[in-house]
């Protein structure tokens, strides 16, 4: 008997493309012998459409943006409509496999949805994906875990247009230069800037707020950037360690997806107790947030010894240059027993959740 699994790609953000490529490769690594494939496509619209069943991988992204003029479903309704206009319940999936990246995917949004529909997904719930995406959540949370992190301060759009000069200010005065400036809610690095002076600031802030009315600015430092899977619900579990070695000032979206411009080395040259220090971070920071299924830690490694947690990625890419699958291919999991393994980690969350008593 197939899994019937529905994947969930696209979406109305700025990392649409990203989402795509990791759908493109998935489809590529199921076992057809396994599952029942679904795809079912946001538009940058927002608008979603259910394709017709795969019955062999795909080789192009194109095919799987599907066309359609249906419109946006009501208020109640499943929001899953076919390419020729008919609808039709989605709770004949066994379970759903949202592959988005960024707003409208990965901030708890969908999952909640998933979660009224009450639905078995795949990956982390409403919860850990919100506050994951907010990077200004996500370090407040941190802190109070007693994670060490690199100093941050977070602004919103109004307090910038009223008094830029005085923010600009506040940055120096208490982060200094070089800096990062960033989007409290996307990824894959998009409107991030490195910044060494007032100009670069001012630019980077009218940059990062063209995506998100909430920016965080985090101290630059000198280190090594050292990443690890991390996989399970209750009892999560740790991959090998991987660095990444950046041929630019940092890991932007190009190298990320585009150009594969960076060094990934795998494992990491770094000693066992660095790794077993890093491992106890990835799971306290894993347990704070009340992750499940998967994430990516991401940290910093100063020429000193000292560890600063960056931030963890609840539903990390799956595109050919992503660490978190060659990270799990290096601690002998591959690709196809990764993504079964997330989908039975799905199955299993959803039945835990099916315990819990709803009247008194």
């Amino acid at each position: 008997m197939k899994t019937k699994i529905g994947l969930l790609y696209g979406g109305k953000s700025a990392e649409h493309k990203v989402s795509m490529q990791t759908a493109l490769a998935v489809i590529k690594a199921l076992d057809f012998n396994k599952f029942e494939i679904h795809p079912i496509y946001i538009t940058l619209d927002g608008q979603w459409i259910k394709g017709e069943q795969l019955d062999k991988p795909v080789e192009h992204v194109k095919e799987l943006e599907f066309g359609g003029n249906q419109s946006l479903p009501s208020p109640g309704f499943s929001p899953i409509v076919f390419q020729d206009g008919s609808s039709e319940s989605n709770n004949t999936l066994d379970v759903i496999f949202p592959l988005l990246h960024g707003p409208n995917g990965e901030d708890g949004t969908v999952q909640g949805l998933l979660e009224l529909l009450n639905l078995p997904y795949v990956g982390n719930g409403v919860l850990a994906s919100s506050a994951g995406m907010d990077k200004v959540v996500m370090k407040n949370i941190f802190a109070q875990a007693g994670l060490p992190q690199v100093s941050y301060v977070a602004f919103i759009r109004s307090e910038w247009e009223r008094e830029p000069a005085k923010v600009y200010k506040s940055v120096e005065d208490n982060i200094g230069y070089p800096c990062f400036v960033k989007p409290a809610n996307l990824g894959s690095s998009v409107g991030i800037s490195k910044c060494t002076n007032r100009t670069e600031l001012e630019a980077a802030f009218g940059e990062a707020f063209l995506f998100d009315r909430k920016v965080i600015i985090e101290q630059g430092v000198t280190a090594r950037e050292i990443e690890l899977g991390v996989l399970g619900n209750d009892d999560p579990e740790c991959s090998v360690a991987g660095e990444i070695v950046p041929k630019k000032d940092f890991y932007d979206y190009k190298a990320k997806y585009e150009d594969g411009d960076t060094g990934l080395i795998i494992p990491a040259e770094i000693s066992s107790d660095e790794y077993f220090e890093l491992k106890k971070m990835a799971i306290n920071a894993f347990k704070a947030l009340d992750c499940s299924g998967l994430v990516r830690a991401d940290f910093f490694l100063t020429k000193d010894g000292e560890f600063f947690i960056n931030e963890v990625n609840t539903m990390p890419g799956f595109t050919p240059y992503s660490m978190f699958p060659l990270l799990w291919k290096h601690t002998n999991l591959e690709y196809p027993e990764l993504i079964e393994r997330l989908v039975n980690l799905g199955i299993e969350r959803h039945g835990e959740k099916q315990k819990i008593k709803y009247t008194f």
